[in-house]
């Protein structure tokens, strides 16, 4: 039985455009258990992402209640629109209109925790990053380099409602998932990949006027030292691994 220092004990599960990872965390945010990681399935209805979570939860130690973080807008619990999982075959192939409508206004917080028997709290998934490394004083931003670009905004601890511009254009048309995702940097290499991120984020700096940025994800590792000291002392790398020990941060957030 959980003790009174370690409970509650909370599933924290990141889904990615290509992989789906997980782990038991305690009370402080210390891992219960090592994370367990499966590929993204496709093609993804609501219903085979909620039976993926679920498998992976059953290799993992029991849980008092869940937090899931998942690409796309998403209001209260509900999907609003999420941008990998209505494509056929993963990010950049082609959208399946059936995946459209099964996933627009899906309940998927609902969804969960018929599945897994807990309160569950669903956010976009560079939310819960963010929970993970927010130091809950003045305006902060956080953004995730991976398949595309996520972002989520701070205000002191609080977190503003979720805006999907990276879908806005950048450059000639190009949305800024498209200009700063893995395609390019795979495309292009890590040292004029970082000069794209440093342009995108000296672009931001008069839109935001934050306080300090956090750039996470599995890409921000591969911004090069160069590119990172131009940016200035205001903007940090984080670790990956706040995408999981945000899950417990995530429930003490403040979002009136």
């Amino acid at each position: 039985m959980p003790t009174p220092s370690s409970s509650p004990y909370t599933l924290a599960v990141d889904c990615g455009g290509g992989g789906i990872k997980a782990s038991v965390l305690d009370a402080s945010g210390t891992l219960h258990a090592p994370a367990v990681r499966v590929p993204t399935p496709y093609p993804l209805p609501p219903e085979r992402l909620v039976d993926t979570i679920a498998d992976i939860a059953a290799q993992l130690p029991p849980s008092d209640r869940a937090t899931v973080g998942m690409p796309g807008m998403i209001r209260h619990g509900v999907v609003v629109a999420t941008p990998h999982y209505v494509t056929r075959s993963g990010p950049h192939t082609r959208v399946d209109p059936e995946l459209v409508e099964l996933w627009a206004g899906c309940d998927i917080r609902a969804a969960f925790e018929r599945r897994l028997g807990v309160p569950t709290l669903v956010l976009n998934d560079a939310e819960v990053h963010g929970a993970g490394v927010v130091s809950g004083s003045g305006v902060e931003l956080v953004l995730t380099l991976g398949t595309g670009l996520g972002s989520a905004l701070f205000d002191g601890g609080r977190l503003a409602p979720h805006l999907e511009w990276s879908h806005a254009p950048i450059h000639r048309g190009t949305t800024y998932d498209e200009y700063i995702g893995q395609i390019q940097r795979a495309r292009l290499g890590d040292a004029m990949w970082s000069r794209r991120v440093r342009r995108m984020i000296d672009g931001l700096r008069p839109v935001f006027r934050w306080d300090r940025l956090y750039l996470g994800g599995g890409n921000s590792r591969a911004v090069t030292a160069t590119s990172l000291a131009r940016l200035g002392d205001d903007v940090v790398i984080v670790p990956n691994q706040a995408g999981i020990t945000g899950g417990v941060r995530a429930w003490q957030l403040r979002t009136d």
